[in-house]
């Protein structure tokens, strides 16, 4: 195994617990996207999205999850914490991520129409901002877009 295979396991794991959020999120009847935050290799916080049970559209899953991290430990910065989110964030997500000061954004299928790490505009990469985190993208791709596809599909 080489050394970025290891070094990609514990985000594979992750991406995993992400994924499930997802799927009660799907079960919910809401857009399958999960998220988890990680701090020491432990899941500190964890979500799927609720914008449709919370009737509010910030309830996604980073936002809800950002919050929930935030309450455990105390504080409002996360500078210590990797977000795994099963899709690209959008500008509200991203933004949030970057006001929380999370240290590494791992996500999973890129969203071409509203991703704000690459897709359609990249915040984590804009110079002009006073934080960035590291941005490892493509985590269980694969997954993460065929559960999105076919929730979008069953409801056409």
């Amino acid at each position: 195994m080489t050394d970025a295979q290891m070094t990609q396991m514990p985000s594979l794991s992750f991406m995993d617990a992400a994924l499930a959020q997802a799927r009660g999120a799907a079960a919910a009847g809401e857009v399958p996207v999960g998220c988890v935050i990680v701090r020491n290799g432990e899941v500190i916080a964890q979500a799927g999205n609720r914008t449709l049970a919370d009737r509010d559209p910030t309830a996604h899953c980073e936002i809800v999850a950002i919050r929930a991290a935030a309450l455990a430990l105390g504080c409002e910065r996360l500078t210590d914490c990797d977000l795994h989110v099963t899709l690209e964030p959008c500008a509200m997500c991203a933004g949030a991520m970057l006001h929380a000061r999370i240290a590494r954004l791992v996500f999973g299928a890129y969203d071409p129409k509203t991703g704000a790490c690459g897709s359609v505009i990249d915040l984590f990469a804009d110079t002009r901002l006073n934080h960035h985190a590291t941005v490892q993208s493509g985590v269980r791709a694969r997954e993460c877009g065929m559960l999105l596809a076919e929730f979008f599909s069953s409801r056409r």
